[in-house]
């Protein structure tokens, strides 16, 4: 998703992006240690918190994405695990609202703002990206520990492990993590057991629309399930299909967006749903060989309009839609049909840490791996 910065004219933002990148006292380093970033209050949120309760035992993996444990039904057909940007850590709500697992910031020097989660294929290992520290992580789910990290927490830079704002982390089938390193104008995928940068798709410094070579401000990189990629662009709304050799399959531009962020693909994989990350946001689905929407949520006022959406999902089962509402404080699934809220967790407009609230959630994912729903009926009948 983007990095957190006001609604842009899309030819306005390059010169915003160099303004930001710039700005406030950073201070030179050495050059292959980046620069320093200067972390400020806004950065830390509220620092390193916890809902405060008990959690189940964790429910072994017996799932995955092509054969998911069994559904919920409506309105939330699965778990959700949610980057809850400001509080620091990752939380993961059933859909009775429970709070089932959660692993707070284990140090703020090196895991702060994690804006975006997954799950790798195995369901066992979760991939973090954090914009706003510079660094990418991989978290093992059973132990809740950082198991690997790329990148160096408050420096910027473009050479060696250095990044300057990387959003989306995808754990891919092969072991190796994909993000979007949005102001260097690349998507890398880097090879955790070598600390190796395997392939590269853009140039720092080069940020105009030609993809695999050149790309204007990259905000998502998402896998397909045949290991093709989807590549959204912030200028002019972009959004690209590219193979791991890096041919390009189709290069369209989002139809009604001002920002996009992180495309998706539906489930049958056959169109694109991504969320403009504006106010008031709204969400595409569109079909990639005409450039037009199939659907459209848009709403301009009151509890049901999108500040600043940065994810949207169609949900395996039910069809309905999963939106993180980054601004609002708040995840949300909207009826397909009817376009009403028919999900919600957290507080709109209002941030917390304790249960039933988030601080600018700004990921999600889906567990289809792990059956939670005994232990919600073991809790009824406590």
């Amino acid at each position: 998703m983007p990095f957190a910065c006001p609604a842009l004219r899309p030819l306005s933002l390059a010169a915003l992006i160099l303004l930001a990148d710039t700005a406030g006292a950073a201070l030179p380093a050495k050059p292959d240690e980046g620069v320093a970033v200067p972390v400020t209050p806004a950065m830390t949120g509220a620092g390193i918190v916890s809902s405060g309760v008990q959690l189940p035992p964790i429910p072994p993996v017996t799932g995955s994405r092509r054969q998911p444990v069994a559904s919920w039904g409506k309105p939330l057909p699965y778990p959700i695990i949610v980057a809850d940007r400001r509080n620091n850590r990752l939380i993961e709500i059933a859909p009775d609202k429970r709070i089932v697992w959660e692993m707070p910031s284990p140090d703020l020097s090196f895991y702060r703002g994690n804006e975006d989660v997954n799950f790798s294929a195995d369901g066992k290992t979760l991939a973090v990206s954090e914009e706003d520290n510079f660094d990418i992580h991989l978290v093992d789910y059973d132990s809740r520990t950082v198991t690997w990290t790329w990148g160096i927490p408050d420096r910027r830079g473009k050479t060696g492990r250095l990044m300057n704002y990387p959003d989306d982390s995808h754990l891919l089938d092969d072991g190796q993590f994909l993000t979007a390193d949005i102001r260097n104008c690349r998507v890398l995928i880097v090879n955790p057991k070598t600390d190796q940068i395997t392939t590269q798709w853009g140039r720092p410094g080069q940020c105009k629309h030609n993809p695999p070579h050149t790309l204007a401000w990259p905000n998502g990189a998402t896998p397909m399930d045949n290991g093709d990629i989807l590549v959204s662009e912030i200028t002019d709304a972009w959004i690209s299909r590219i193979t791991r050799s890096g041919e390009v399959k189709w290069s369209v531009r989002a139809p009604k967006l001002r920002y996009p962020s992180d495309a998706f693909p539906t489930v049958d994989g056959q169109q694109v749903i991504v969320a403009d990350f504006a106010k008031p946001g709204r969400i595409i689905i569109f079909d990639p060989k005409t450039g037009k929407a199939t659907w459209e949520y848009f709403e301009t006022s009151g509890e049901k309009m999108l500040d600043h959406p940065s994810i949207a999902r169609e949900l395996p089962d039910t069809g309905d839609i999963l939106v993180v509402d980054d601004l609002r404080n708040r995840v949300l699934v909207i009826d397909r049909q009817t376009k009403a809220i028919i999900w919600q967790y957290g507080v709109t407009d209002t941030q917390g840490h304790a249960p039933g609230y988030f601080n600018y959630p700004d990921g999600v994912d889906i567990d289809v791996f792990r059956d939670w729903r005994p232990t919600a009926a073991a809790g009824a009948k406590k």
